[in-house]
C-alpha cells in the first residue's frame, strides 16, 4: 500500500536570508568606528579596529592576550595568532589606527605585556 504525505509543510527557510554574511562595506567600518569613538568606548574601538585588521573570529579575538600584540613598550606592527578552529596561524598587519586604539586602551587599564 503505497504512502502519500499529503501534508505541504513550509520550509523553514522560506522568507529567510541564509548564507554567509555579506561582508562590511567602508561606509559601515567607517560609521561605526565614528560612534565608538564619540561615545569613548576605548576597549570596543580597540577590539573593532583588530577584528578588521586581522579577520578573526570572535573567539579568536577574545583569547589575545596582551603579549600577543605588545613588544617593549610599544604595540607590534605584525603579529601571528593561531586559530582556535583550524589550529593555523593567522598573520597580519596592525595598522597605525589600531596601534593608537589599542595603545590607549592598554594605558587606559593599566596593563603589561605579562597580562
Amino acid at each position: 500500500m503505497p504512502t502519500t504525505n499529503k501534508t505541504a509543510r513550509r520550509p523553514w527557510y522560506l522568507g529567510r536570508l541564509i548564507g554567509p554574511k555579506p561582508p562590511f562595506k567602508p561606509k559601515h567600518i567607517w560609521a561605526t568606528r565614528t560612534r565608538l569613538q564619540h561615545e569613548g568606548r576605548t576597549r570596543d574601538l580597540a577590539l573593532f579596529n583588530t577584528a578588521i585588521d586581522s579577520k578573526l573570529r570572535g573567539c579568536d579575538l577574545v583569547r589575545l592576550r596582551v603579549a600577543d600584540i605588545h613588544l617593549g613598550d610599544g604595540i607590534r606592527l605584525r603579529t601571528t595568532i593561531v586559530q582556535q578552529k583550524t589550529g593555523r596561524p593567522v598573520p597580519f598587519e596592525l595598522t597605525e589606527t589600531t596601534r593608537e586604539t589599542l595603545a590607549a586602551w592598554l594605558k587606559l587599564r593599566g596593563l603589561r605585556a605579562s597580562d
